[in-house]
């Protein structure tokens, strides 16, 4: 606290207030997708968590700010600007706090989400604009002013760029070659205009389909890639935008490629089992093309309901064909199968503490496995996944998990990658 300041009630509830400011400025910075900040955090599945949880708590930190009296005595004459910058705290207050509920209820359409978080930026500028010019028991040039406006101006500038056009954004031209049904999901392949991406087998990129007229940013996990940039991206129609997608591409179509980001790779330097349910084959696709040949053992079990709706099924197999190290089940449920913890030992072995794990598919299954898995000597630090949605709600169980997960030195990869 400072010496000279008697109301130090007043002081803490300013020092809310700053740090409110210096959690949103991060909020906009992790939004942003800048080359650095995914290596910085470990993988982009984290950075959009610590991007929701620093929303929350400048909110939190904004309603204390508001709540604890932080009005002091004898700063100084008050100006038009100061008048301006309390209007402008008040309404970035109840902008704020409604914006964040329309972000984190995840049943409002994404059109309105995506609206908000854009909205966000706005009035974040304003909540910089209160800092600057409110009535302050010390001077923006004292280190707290400097700190916390350096803060404002990068998030500010975060903020500018991210309302930038996707085309200007760091980003490779595609045009879509050729378009191919697969399980009832559409497989898209796109060549590059020039140089094309160079992912990594696991790795996954976002998509703007501006040729289609839906220019909106989405996530997809590469389900092929070629040495000449050639990518593809296989959709499965599971809400709005997927749904609509598979009937408005067309070949010869723009595509907007961002990435490549995340951290679910191919390791082939222990045992292995993969686990994919439905879609959730994709990335397995490229580890599986890229198993080198004297790998160690993998089992790939592939989890779907009829085999009609195995994705990329007889690629998979073909693949599995040439590679002797590579074992491939095929789980159906429709015909009485499941996939089990038991089931998973009674194929690779009782003792499992020695082989990794890879998850990609829905998150019920994963729960379920993970925990079920642990008898057979798989901890969490050898079971991998890589979550990733845009959306979530608030999530503290799965916060909880994640902490207790950093603190054991787990890894927490996910490629169950949901999208609208």
């Amino acid at each position: 606290m400072l010496p000279n300041v008697s109301d130090q009630i007043a002081l803490f509830s300013q020092c809310l207030g700053l740090a409110a400011l210096v959690l949103m400025a991060w909020g906009q910075i992790l939004a942003t997708r800048l080359p650095g900040i995914e290596f910085m955090f470990g993988g982009l599945d984290r950075v959009y968590i610590l991007h929701k949880w620093a929303g929350i708590a400048a909110m939190v930190a904004i309603l204390l700010h508001d709540t604890i009296d932080a009005e002091m005595r004898d700063l100084g004459r008050e100006t038009v600007l100061t008048e301006i910058a309390e209007t402008l705290g008040e309404i970035s207050l109840y902008g704020l706090l409604v914006l964040v509920v329309i972000s984190v209820a995840t049943f409002i359409p994404y059109h309105l989400w995506k609206w908000s978080h854009k909205a966000m930026g706005a009035l974040f500028a304003a909540a910089s604009f209160h800092f600057f010019f409110i009535m302050k028991p010390f001077a923006t040039s004292d280190p707290a002013g400097l700190y916390t406006g350096a803060f404002c101006l990068a998030g500010f500038l975060a903020y500018v760029w991210t309302l930038l056009p996707e085309e200007v954004r760091p980003s490779r031209a595609y045009r879509i070659s050729n378009l191919e049904q697969t399980g009832g999901a559409t497989a898209i392949t796109m060549v590059p205009d020039a140089a094309g991406l160079r992912p990594a087998p696991g790795q996954f990129g976002i998509f703007s389909f501006v040729g289609s007229g839906h220019g909106e940013p989405h996530p997809y996990s590469f389900s092929k890639t070629s040495s000449d940039g050639t990518l593809r991206v296989t959709v499965k129609p599971l809400g709005d935008f997927t749904t609509r997608l598979g009937h408005i591409l067309e070949t010869g179509q723009v595509v907007r490629v961002q990435g490549p980001f995340g951290r679910f790779r191919l390791s082939g330097k222990s045992p292995e089992v993969w686990i994919a349910g439905g879609i959730g084959i994709t990335p397995f696709l490229t580890w599986a093309t890229s198993l080198k040949a004297d790998a160690d053992p993998v089992h790939l079990f592939y989890c779907v309901r009829t085999r009609n709706d195995a994705v990329h099924l007889s690629e998979i197999e073909e693949i599995a064909k040439s590679k002797p190290n590579l074992s491939l089940h095929v789980i159906v449920s429709a015909e009485g199968n499941r996939l089990t913890a038991d089931g998973i030992a009674k194929v690779v072995g009782a003792d499992l503490s020695g082989v990794k794990a890879s998850f990609c598919g829905p998150v019920s299954l994963r729960r379920v496995l993970q925990k079920d898995l642990l008898r057979y000597g798989v901890t969490p630090r050898r079971f991998h996944y890589e979550e990733f949605e845009f959306r979530t709600g608030i999530g503290l169980k799965r916060l909880a998990q994640w902490l207790v997960g950093k603190s054991w030195g787990a890894a927490p990869h996910i490629v169950n990658i949901k999208s609208e």
